[in-house]
């Protein structure tokens, strides 16, 4: 699938695990990836080289995806991204919380500088890292949702209220598995809390919140094509 042409899925339930498997493109491209992470962190000092999970192989059956991921550090999965994800095919599987407020607008965080997507607007996401792999291999990605959430916009899960299944959002190399979620606060006031929060934080990522109330608000420049596509599905 292009780059660009999304395919959204309703899915009920994500069947993600962890195999032992190398990666060919991170084995053979050993040397360009380092220099091309030397250049990278010159630019982006905080970043760290440390492990995330990518999806190898993936189905779709009854409503259920299942992938299974290989593990690889992150600078081989930056440079995969920055030499335009080269075949053979692979998928940048992760979680988003669609946080959504009780006046029906979402909430979505805004990259600072020294991120490796500075300015862009979406969704508090990760890339699935040894922090979501339970002790059975299963990749943890509804509780990936509410720890990225946490990490990014300093909301609690106590705070917010999670709903059932998922919204994929497939778009090429990309693969966003939308959780639904609400926080009983109008919009001004979910992001007012959130802004407060977010410079305490141990890590900061993002620069601002920015509120979605119709596709009006869907900004074509820094939203990827992925959170377009689903803000558009969303608002109907």
């Amino acid at each position: 699938m292009p780059e660009g042409s999304a395919e959204i899925l309703a899915l009920d339930d994500l069947d993600m695990r962890l195999e032992a498997r190398d990666w060919a493109f991170a084995i053979e491209n050993r040397a360009e990836i380092d220099r091309h992470w030397a250049r990278f962190v010159s630019e982006k000092p905080a970043s760290f080289n440390g492990q995330v999970f990518l999806q190898h192989s993936w189905r779709i059956e009854a409503g259920r995806y299942a992938g299974r991921y290989l593990q690889t550090d992150y600078a081989s999965f930056i440079a995969w991204r920055e030499f335009g994800y080269p075949a053979p095919a692979m998928r940048n599987g992760f979680a988003m919380a669609a946080l959504r407020s009780r006046d029906g607008a979402f909430l979505l965080g805004k990259m600072g500088e020294g991120t490796a997507n500075p300015g862009r607007i979406y969704f508090a996401a990760g890339t699935p890292d040894p922090d979501d792999l339970l002790p059975d291999g299963r990749i943890d990605l509804a509780g990936s949702v509410l720890r990225e959430m946490a990490e990014e916009t300093g909301l609690l899960a106590s705070e917010v209220e999670v709903g059932q299944g998922w919204t994929a959002v497939i778009d090429g190399a990309r693969a966003a598995f939308m959780r639904p979620v609400r926080i009983d606060l109008d919009a001004e006031d979910a992001r007012a809390l959130m802004l407060a929060r977010m410079p305490h934080l141990p890590h900061p990522e993002l620069s601002d919140i920015v509120i979605a109330r119709s596709v009006a608000d869907i900004d074509e420049v820094a939203m990827p094509p992925f959170q377009q596509a689903f803000l558009r599905h969303a608002f109907g």
